[in-house]
């Protein structure tokens, strides 16, 4: 499966207020695994950042004035999207300001062009509820690395995001077991057959089976007689 872990920073926080994106950051996994194969814009968003803005991500308005306007990366970035999964912490966010950057060169939305949009603040908040949920705490939870993170930076927090994703879904390949470097081939992953393996059948010492009767005629008792395994056991 092809995924895109993706980032943007923005001039503000309104989409539909006018504010635009500056920046876009995208890795590349395949097989859960880092491809290299990554893309990364800064873009001229034909207006100024809010000073609220400027002090999360740094990225002064001179820096911005010679780079590409959006409508002059879309063919790339989105024939690189094209089918992938695509997984964004805050997607709501992010989709928006994609959105309107799409409508405003008269362009289809961003979820016309990928297969799925996972947001990863969703996963952490079902996982982790009540708990802080931001990429840095993730990181810092999951122990990723974070510490060259002074600024919001989109191709940074996506690379860090890849790393917190795998680690949010690791346990959903608890059964898999990759076949190795050597023999790993069009990146494979070989399913174990556990039927190939005959388990040990550990018997109850005769201890522990006293101190099990002497649980279940507690919970008889209590009950007064009507455990369901005494009134299932045949009569002598």
């Amino acid at each position: 499966m092809r995924q895109i872990v993706l980032d943007t920073e923005t001039t503000g926080l309104s989409a539909e207020g006018g504010d635009r994106i500056i920046e876009i950051g995208c890795v590349e996994l395949v097989a859960r695994k880092l491809t290299g194969n990554n893309r990364h814009f800064y873009l001229n968003p034909e207006r100024e950042s809010h000073e609220d803005a400027l002090k999360v991500h740094g990225i002064s308005n001179d820096f911005l004035r010679d780079k590409p306007k959006f409508g002059a990366v879309a063919d790339e970035l989105m024939e690189y999207l094209q089918g992938a999964e695509v997984i964004i912490h805050n997607a709501a966010f992010d989709v928006a300001f994609l959105n309107k950057e799409l409508e405003l060169i008269g362009r289809p939305g961003f979820r016309s062009v990928v297969s799925q949009v996972t947001d990863t603040l969703a996963m952490a908040k079902e996982m982790y509820p009540g708990k802080r949920n931001s990429l840095d705490a993730l990181c810092d939870r999951l122990g990723v690395d974070n510490s060259s993170r002074t600024l919001h930076g989109a191709l940074l927090d996506a690379e860090l995001l890849a790393d917190v994703y795998i680690n949010l879904t690791r346990g959903q390949d608890a059964l898999l077991i990759d076949v190795g470097a050597h023999d790993h081939i069009g990146g494979i992953t070989t399913r174990v057959d556990l039927t190939q393996f005959t388990l040990p059948v550990l018997l109850a010492s005769e201890q522990e089976s006293a101190a099990h009767e002497e649980v279940l005629k507690q919970l008889d008792k209590a009950s007064g007689g009507k455990t369901l395994w005494r009134l299932a056991q045949p009569v002598a």
